[in-house]
């Protein structure tokens, strides 16, 4: 009797290192996601810092052409 009842025991045992085996191998695969979506993200940022060094630098250029202009129409506009 003893025996049937250890193999019941062993049987449901591996029944659950199964489903704890199956729950593991979903979360690897979430984790893989995980890590390919922040890849993802930081090569995003990575290229908005680039453009907005570029757009700053835009700015700057419009607003020092602007400056010479308004200076220029200044002393010329009297």
């Amino acid at each position: 009797m003893e025996e049937i009842e250890t193999a019941r025991e062993l049987a449901t045992h591996a029944n659950d290192i199964k489903h704890l085996q199956a729950d593991m191998d979903k979360l690897v695969e979430d984790m893989e996601e995980i890590k390919k979506s922040i890849q993802s993200i930081q090569k995003t940022l990575s290229e908005a810092k680039g453009g907005w060094k570029a757009l700053i630098w835009a700015g700057g250029a419009v607003s020092a052409i602007t400056g010479i202009v308004g200076f220029i129409m200044g002393h010329w506009g009297k």
